[in-house]
């Protein structure tokens, strides 16, 4: 099973595994598959600059052929979605057949798991997370993709991040990775992903938001304080009421665990980070954009969409 893993600050994991993370990455949503990638080194003087950066691409996908969830298979038209994974990772051209496959939020859950310790063998830390998850999401374990990584870890106490989805809809991911001739080298959440693109040790929260959902986060030094994934109503009424409502959540937990009030909201997602920012209705709260859409390196037309993520799990790559 591929690795479900991204590092919240540089020093949470070794560099070993750092090193490994492919140099491509694909963002696969229900609009459709982002590709990104870091090209080889230039090859001759006089090269664009922009090859030292990323390369995107982007492939649409037809409505309904992902729907993305926990109960029911994602991928209701597979060949459609294997056609798009192909056609945006030819236009970057990656080094490697590995490719990190980034998922919607909706599909993994999520956590940050207290132990008084944990063992050192990865295969038996696996388990005691396995046993740990069983009660806390309602699909079997046993059979499911599950990673974690340890945050902090003293004489008393290791705090861990758990991620975990279910197996056939891991399965169904990896199939159409490898029908389009590539293979998944690690699996990750958007906004798990989208963590690394930061790269800051102070405290700060930030919001992804898709077309079915919208996640919070708070993380400061190696600490995810919070990490919350809310579905959202069609109704956009409804819709807007819901997203207030999270970042005032989100605001308040920043305040009570860190003494102050954020300032600014780091913010990627389907909607202009401007629009946004008024939707929200909070003078108070500054929007940033969590990753800038790219000036440069397009191989395709780009969509209004989360850049973030895939800038995050390449930021690893060599």
């Amino acid at each position: 099973m591929p690795h479900i893993f991204s590092k919240i600050r540089a020093t949470a994991q070794p560099a070993a595994q750092s090193a490994s993370r492919p140099p491509a990455a694909i963002e696969i949503s229900p609009e459709g598959v982002l590709a990104a990638a870091r090209p080889a080194a230039r090859s001759r003087r006089g090269a664009s600059d922009s090859a030292q950066g990323l390369v995107y691409a982007f492939a649409p996908l037809p409505a309904g052929a992902l729907v993305p969830g926990i109960e029911e298979p994602n991928l209701r038209a597979p060949e459609a979605v294997t056609a798009a994974i192909s056609s945006a990772l030819d236009e970057v051209s990656p080094r490697t057949r590995a490719v990190t496959v980034i998922l919607p939020d909706t599909v993994v859950r999520v956590f940050v798991l207290d132990f008084d310790s944990i063992p050192a063998k990865s295969a038996e830390a696996i388990s005691v997370v396995r046993f740990r998850l069983r009660k806390m999401v309602p699909f079997d374990t046993e059979h499911a993709g599950v990673s974690y990584q340890v945050l902090s870890q003293d004489e008393t106490e290791c705090k861990v991040l758990a991620a975990v989805l279910p197996g056939p809809i891991l399965a169904e991911y990896e199939a159409a990775v490898r029908a389009a001739g590539y293979e998944p080298g690690a699996v990750l959440p958007s906004s798990l992903a989208a963590l690394e693109s930061l790269g800051s040790m102070e405290a700060f929260m930030a919001a992804n938001l898709s077309a079915h959902a919208i996640t919070t986060a708070i993380a400061t030094g190696q600490e995810l304080l919070l990490y919350r994934t809310l579905d959202l109503p069609d109704d956009s009424a409804q819709r807007i009421a819901e997203i207030q409502r999270s970042i005032a959540v989100a605001s308040a937990y920043f305040e009570d665990k860190l003494g102050s009030q954020p300032r600014t909201l780091f913010y990627a997602g389907v909607q202009d980070t401007s629009e946004f920012a008024v939707s929200l209705g909070d003078p108070a709260l500054s929007v940033s954009d969590w990753a800038s859409r790219p000036e440069e390196g397009a191989m395709t037309a780009l969509p209004q969409t989360c850049f973030a993520g895939v800038a995050g799990a390449l930021a690893g790559a060599s």
